[in-house]
């Protein structure tokens, strides 16, 4: 299966400069990396305008027998702009160790570590991998904070820290010594720098009619027609959410929200309280001691829970606070036309926001473009012209997700 021909943008010590990656895809039965070079070059430009200058006048290259390559010729500078989840600051990556071993910390470290071992692979740097072996927290970084947490895990993370203190100038050096910049057309780079300058100024025109819509202040509607505020209700108020999950021919039942952007479910130490209807919930609720729940530390629950203990609480599930996970899997096997992208937009949700609670990167990891089965749910829930869609079979990638489902689902602890 072929898959995507992604831009990218590294931050090395000669600067910021783009190229283009080549996740792992098959053919003929072989698995395949790449990026844009020749022989023993990387290529590297210092933006998209000179990259899209290359692409469409030089054939002789390393991507050139990609399937998708013929697609990429004809992709505007804007499109061949890195988007931020593809932007990795080798340069920065001193900084980041020296940081604590929160989330995102560890989160852009493994993706930096990971595109890195990429170059190394594709680009034989022995050395770049030589350091990458040095120290065992490099090797566990895709599974978020829990190798790196107690005492043993606070070794490890200041075992890798002073590992890249001491030695991540030799990545650096490493891959400098393999990037070129090629001389582009300059007819072509003309014309895309063109582009490049139309789409910034398009850009900070859209920037500056946003700023002039906020610096409006709205007019209150004093016309009888004028329509009514919705009222929030309850669990708008508390910012807590029922949800409800439909999997394995089971409803269950819990709570969510979101505090600082972080999803806290009803449950503790990695489980899932849940029950098998709205009333069953509301009674779990209002029986036992719950103060030692993930929820209890937001500072609304006790409105829930005394509701609870009243027996006024009402338990209402919007539309979209629904996850239907069940049956995802034939439909992935089927093939991209039998998926219903919405479901699966929702379940992805659901997957993610739980494996982050419990510090589980395994779905992350899982549903990261250069997987097989994330390559197959991006094309789906972001369709796009230019990419080479996904070919058949997916047993392989139904069968990953049906394991991210299981491991959902000894996740949750019905009551």
């Amino acid at each position: 299966m072929a898959q995507d021909i992604v831009p990218i943008e590294l931050g090395l010590p000669q600067g910021d400069v783009v190229t283009l990656w080549a996740p792992r895809w098959r053919e003929e039965g072989e698995e395949w990396e790449a990026f844009l070079g020749h022989e023993d070059d990387l290529y590297a430009f210092p933006d998209a305008a000179h990259l899209a200058a290359f692409v469409r006048t030089t054939e002789e290259h390393d991507l050139s027998d990609h399937p998708a390559w013929h697609l990429v010729p004809a992709l505007s500078v804007a499109e061949l702009m890195p988007d931020e989840a593809h932007q990795y600051d080798l340069v920065g990556v001193p900084e980041l160790a020296a940081e604590e071993p929160d989330t995102w910390t560890i989160g852009e470290l493994a993706e930096i570590v990971e595109i890195v071992r990429s170059l190394a692979d594709v680009c034989e740097l022995d050395e770049v991998h030589e350091v990458l072996n040095s120290a065992d927290g490099f090797a566990v970084l895709n599974q978020g904070t829990l190798p790196f947490t107690g005492r043993d895990g606070e070794r490890l993370w200041t075992d890798l820290a002073e590992t890249i203190a001491e030695r991540w100038d030799e990545v650096l050096d490493a891959l400098d010594s393999v990037v070129t910049v090629p001389t582009v057309d300059e007819v072509a780079l003309e014309k895309s720098a063109e582009e490049l300058a139309a789409f910034h100024a398009d850009a900070a025109e859209a920037a500056d009619a946003a700023a002039e819509d906020d610096d409006i202040e709205p007019v209150a509607e004093t016309t009888e027609d004028a329509e009514e505020e919705v009222p929030v209700g309850f669990w708008g108020e508390v910012g807590i959410d029922p949800i409800k999950i439909i999997v394995s021919g089971h409803e269950y039942y819990t709570l969510r929200c979101y505090l600082d952007d972080e999803p806290i479910f009803l449950g503790s130490d990695g489980k899932i309280d849940v029950a098998g209807s709205a009333r069953g919930l509301a009674k779990f609720l209002a029986t036992g001691d719950h103060g030692d729940n993930d929820l209890a530390e937001v500072s609304t629950w006790e409105e829930v829970a005394t509701k609870a203990t009243d027996g006024s609480l009402e338990l209402e599930v919007e539309t979209d606070n629904t996850y239907v996970l069940q049956g995802l899997g034939d439909d992935l096997a089927e093939g991209v036309d039998a998926v219903d992208p919405v479901q699966l937009d929702l379940a992805v949700e659901l997957l993610t926001d739980t494996a982050d609670w419990a510090d589980d990167g395994s779905v992350t990891e899982a549903l990261n473009q250069s997987e097989s089965l994330g390559w197959l749910v991006s094309f789906i829930l972001a369709p796009d012209p230019t990419r080479l869609a996904p070919s058949a079979p997916f047993d392989t990638e139904s069968a990953q997700w049906n394991k991210l489902v299981q491991t959902f689902e000894d996740r949750l602890r019905a009551h």
